[in-house]
């Protein structure tokens, strides 16, 4: 069965079907762009809210390692990472169907309307094939009509007594002209029919059907295309759904990984102070006499209060270079993860020195390769610098050696103090006044660099060489000398316009 044959009298049936069929089409793009736009909104949304919970605030708060805080942070991630997803499959949609959907529904269009002009066309031609036919019907009509009426004329005068021979003939003449031309008349009109109906039967056998077939072929084509079009709305999102599956299953490992245990024992080992608890208030027995030699040694109440202090609001001290506003067991941490730090930056400028050198030794050898002097620049800037560090970690690593003495005697004192009463003055607040169990160190004030080499063969001064990186220690007072630090940890006096102040 086909239009051509079946539904041949049926064009405003075929014309309103297939401006439907373009409808759904032109419907079905509008709802796949739709359903973009709700993707990428979804998307953008997502975005929105994983950025909104993102870890946020200070340094400490962002590397924060406990696995509940890092586990919300991985959800995150993998949420954003689906979010992605949505939008690769709204760009995909876009694409492969409303774009391509779009431009194929235009080419359907025009095909269209091309073929319905041509049964236009066709139709236009049959109408006007029939009205010539009906022109030549009347003319041969009326001719017919005027030679009957000249013969009966004829006739007529040829019975007439009265009328002469020549009205005779001539009435005959005329009858018989009026004859020849309805006879021509009859012939056109015959020719005429004959054409008529083989133009009507190659209208309604073989032109309108091959103009509706083709309109079926168009019609076909496009439910076709449509039905590939409503398989790639489900296609494009399966493509995605192994990546979304491990997007979720991300998530619920970040859920899994969590450690209750670990969490807790990481913030005991972020948060011990090292301290010792307090020993025991001992019992003065004042029926034996105040002993004022011994009352402002002895552990008074108000010392005693302050040694509650963790459990009580403490104004937190300013920060300090040796991290000595830390409890021991932090300030120990601190100051290892600053030496490693330093480490790991003085072996990165070695890398680079040694590197340097080896360059400057080819271009000895090869001097078409560049000119050594030109390195130079970088080579003391570079030694410049691992002087430095290694200044800094021969303090810190001072530091790091003092806090771990301090805290061995400050467990010492403490274990003591609960056995005996000790009978000399000494501080009781062992938590606030920590550094009191150990001799002051002298913290730099500051850099120089210096700028002309100096023999130190003075008493307490010290030899320097030009580019050396130094830690001043006291400032010059007006005598033009000052005192500094070495990396090698050598301190003494050097003349102060013998090096340049760095900020």
């Amino acid at each position: 069965m086909d239009w051509g044959t079946d539904l041949w009298d049926q064009y405003d049936h075929i014309d309103k079907h297939t401006q439907s069929g373009l409808d759904l089409l032109e419907r079905y793009v509008k709802f796949v762009k739709e359903r973009t736009e709700i993707e990428q909104s979804y998307a953008k949304q997502l975005r929105n809210l994983t950025k909104k919970y993102a870890k946020r605030g200070s340094k400490e708060e962002q590397e924060c390692k406990f696995s509940n805080h890092a586990s919300l942070q991985e959800i995150l991630n993998e949420l954003n990472d689906y979010a992605g997803q949505r939008e690769l499959i709204a760009e995909n949609m876009m694409m492969s169907i409303c774009v391509d959907l779009t431009k194929y529904l235009q080419d359907l269009k025009q095909e269209r309307k091309t073929h319905l002009a041509d049964a236009k066309k066709a139709q236009q031609n049959l109408e006007s094939s029939f009205k010539h036919l009906e022109s030549t019907k009347k003319r041969y009509a009326k001719e017919w009509a005027e030679a009957e009426k000249a013969t009966q004329q004829a006739e007529k005068t040829e019975s007439d007594l009265n009328a002469t021979r020549l009205d005779v003939e001539k009435a005959k003449q005329h009858a018989h002209a009026r004859t020849h031309t309805a006879e021509e008349c009859r012939n056109d009109y015959a020719a005429e029919l004959q054409k008529f109906n083989k133009e009507q039967n190659f209208f309604y056998f073989s032109e309108i059907p091959q103009i509706y077939n083709k309109m079926q072929d168009m019609d076909e084509r496009r439910i076709r295309r449509l039905a590939e079009g409503y398989c790639q709305f489900s296609d494009i999102e399966k493509k995605v759904l192994p990546i979304i599956t491990k997007c979720l299953e991300g998530i619920t490992a970040a859920g899994q990984k969590i450690d209750a245990k670990q969490d807790s024992i990481l913030f005991i080992e972020q948060h011990k102070s090292g301290f010792e608890r307090p020993g025991d208030v001992e019992f003065e027995d004042y029926t034996q006499g105040i002993k004022p030699a011994t009352s402002d040694s002895s552990l008074n109440p108000p010392k005693v209060r302050t040694k509650l202090w963790p459990f009580s609001k403490k104004h937190k001290p300013p920060a300090a270079e040796d991290f000595s506003h830390l409890p021991p067991e932090q300030r120990k941490k601190r100051l290892q993860g600053k030496i490693d730090d330093i480490n790991k930056e003085l072996q990165k400028l070695q890398d680079q020195s040694d590197a340097l050198e080896k360059m400057k030794g080819v271009y000895e050898q090869n001097p078409q390769m560049g000119d050594p002097s030109s390195l130079e620049p970088q080579i003391t800037e570079t030694s410049q610098s691992i002087g430095r560090l290694r200044g800094e970690l021969t303090k810190y690593e001072t530091w790091l050696s003092e806090a771990v003495g301090g805290e061995e005697s400050s467990n010492a004192i403490n274990n003591n103090t609960q056995h005996v009463v000790v009978a000399v003055d000494q501080p009781q607040n062992i938590y606030t006044d920590f550094d009191d169990y150990e001799d002051e160190e002298e913290t730099p004030i500051g850099q120089c660099t210096a700028l002309y080499v100096f023999e130190g063969n003075g008493k307490d001064t010290i030899s320097i060489q030009e580019g050396e990186v130094l830690s001043i220690m006291e400032e010059d007072t007006g005598d033009g000398w000052m005192r500094v630090l070495k990396a090698t940890g050598e301190k003494g006096y050097i003349p102060s316009s013998y090096a340049k102040f760095e900020p």
